[in-house]
């Protein structure tokens, strides 16, 4: 039987300190021993890494402890162990847990001789048709869910008229200042630039055809029957819907939605009510302001570019289109309200409890917003050359 030495211990600068955590593997081959020394903390920074081939010349032996001279550790020790121990796995050699301190076993034992291997799931394609159908019955249980929503709106509405509503009039007053006035600036800058770009395009075209007056009048219908009511619903399917749907998917990542659940609150009364009926009392009014500054974009436009008066272009704006285009727009207004609330507050409800989630419920919100109120406005255009409108 032959005596040998193995030794490890952390970089030269601190060899001299006794507290260095060193480690020494000797005694016979078959019978060797890690012999423990130092201070084995993990905030030292200076906990050795046992090497892969530490045990090579024990192999097929048992490994005893000798940790007497062990000054003090934490769960540095215990890394520096897992690893021993897992090399001595691999290597075939069985260590003696009995000769470490009971702490410092119970806690090596609740540790695997090796990791765990990562489990590798088989991706399985889902057919197409299966896809499809997936995604189709998906849409339409949310139009379920929306309209759901929409009727117990409606149902709040009418106990609100009634006094019977547990909707807080504090709450209604704040949405609508938010979604209203407080929206006025933006929607009036972006109706007023679109009512000179229209203005633009068709004075250029126009006047080749001495035809320069009638800008007034396309200016006039566009505003009136579409650029007004999508643009200002755009606006606030950004601006408001978004805020409304990461609000409330807050509340719900903090338990907020659970706590009125628990104490037999209505969410639909007390939260989506005052929300999609500030939205339907504010869109109408934001429209016809739409309509105004958009017309005023154009008229300055028209003025400076165009050889005409200013009662000239208000009367050729008055006579170009009747009451009933008003009404077609004030009417697509309400029905964007009414979408851009409901979608919005549907998608804060559904919204994951991390702060994430809070993010993508707004840019979802913002997204379904724009392209709902697009579609819509299509639809509409469809009914009104039905109508002939």
């Amino acid at each position: 039987m032959t005596d040998r030495t193995e030794t490890g211990s952390p970089p030269a600068t601190q060899s001299g300190n006794d507290r260095t955590p060193q480690w020494h593997l000797q005694g016979e081959q078959n019978a060797p021993v890690m012999v423990l020394s130092g201070t084995w903390q993990a905030r030292t920074g200076n906990i050795p890494v046992f090497p892969k081939d530490g045990l090579k010349k024990a192999s097929g032996a048992h490994l005893s402890f000798q940790t007497s001279d062990v000054q003090g550790w934490d769960t540095g020790l215990i890394a520096f162990l897992w690893d021993l121990k897992r090399v001595a796995h691999d290597a075939g050699i069985s260590l003696d847990m009995q000769t470490l301190p009971g702490p410092m076993r119970q806690l090596l034992e609740l540790l695997p001789e090796a990791p765990d291997e990562p489990v590798h799931h088989k991706k399985v394609r889902q057919p197409f048709l299966e896809t499809i159908g997936t995604h189709t019955i998906a849409a339409v249980t949310e139009v379920g869910v929306v309209s759901e929503l929409g009727a117990l709106t409606v149902k709040g509405a009418v106990q609100t008229v009634l006094g019977r509503s547990r909707m807080r009039l504090i709450d209604l007053l704040t949405n609508t200042a938010d979604a209203g006035p407080y929206a006025l600036l933006i929607v009036g800058v972006v109706n007023f630039l679109i009512g000179a770009i229209l203005a633009f395009v068709g004075a250029v075209e126009l006047q080749k055809f001495a035809a320069g007056i009638y800008v007034a009048s396309l200016v006039g219908i566009a505003m009136v029957r579409e650029m007004a009511a999508v643009m200002t619903a755009i606006i606030m399917a950004g601006r408001t819907g978004g805020a409304y749907a990461a609000r409330i998917s807050t509340m719900q990542g903090n338990e907020e939605i659970d706590a009125l659940n628990v104490f037999g609150i209505p969410t639909s009364t007390y939260l989506i009510l005052p929300t999609v009926l500030s939205l339907i009392i504010t869109m109408p009014f934001l429209y016809l302001y739409g309509c105004l500054i958009g017309m005023l974009g154009g008229f300055v436009v028209a003025i400076s570019m165009l050889d005409i008066t200013p009662a000239g272009y208000f009367h050729q704006t008055v006579t170009a289109f009747g009451i009933g285009q008003f009404i077609f727009g004030f009417t697509k207004s309400l029905v964007f309200g009414a979408f851009i609330g409901l979608t919005s507050c549907r998608i804060g409800l559904k919204a994951g409890r991390s702060a994430a989630d809070v993010g993508i419920a707004a840019t979802r919100a913002v997204v379904v917003g724009i392209v709902g109120v697009i579609a819509i406005d299509a639809i509409f255009a469809v009914i009104a050359d039905v109508l002939g409108i």
